[in-house]
């Protein structure tokens, strides 16, 4: 068996579980580093996530708790979709991908790992940029530091 070293997930492993929805943020922008909050809009904002499957990997959520793409409103709906627009581009920008996934997963059967606020992903994807590691170790390889793609990312939000 080979070892892949990833001492980041230690702090998950062993660090207290919050109590509280990690998607029902503060209203105060204090925090917005330490959360991976990249920005704020009326009705989402856009954060990264925190276990990646990828670097890059990042999330457009809406403010409101709610569990089902049925019980957004309009507004959210379209506001939404607006910064899924704005996110691949900025993706597309900052790491030139061979493509873009763009996905929700609404119910635990369907693979929400949060299932009680509705949040959607989107990965810069490359060609061959999981290979053999994902099928045969069933292995996810984070080339860059959180802290890193996050810096890298800020700058094109903050011009929003």
């Amino acid at each position: 068996m080979r070892t892949l070293w990833a001492p980041w997930r230690i702090e998950y492993i062993l660090g207290p579980k919050p109590d509280e929805c990690v998607f029902c943020i503060p209203k105060t922008k204090e925090q917005d580093e330490e959360r991976l909050i990249l920005h704020r809009a009326e009705h989402c904002f856009v954060v990264m996530n925190k276990y990646p499957y990828m670097s890059g990997h990042i999330m457009v959520t809406p403010y409101r708790h709610v569990s089902c793409l049925s019980e957004l409103t309009d507004v959210e709906s379209q506001e939404i979709m607006s910064y899924l627009k704005i996110c691949t581009n900025i993706l597309k920008q900052v790491f030139n991908p061979n493509g873009i996934n763009i996905g929700l997963n609404i119910g635990e059967a369907a693979g929400a790992g949060i299932e009680e606020h509705l949040h959607f992903h989107i990965l810069p994807r490359w060609i061959g940029d999981h290979s053999f590691m994902a099928v045969i170790n069933e292995t996810s390889v984070i080339p860059e530091h959180l802290k890193k793609t996050y810096k890298k990312l800020k700058p094109f939000f903050n011009k929003i």
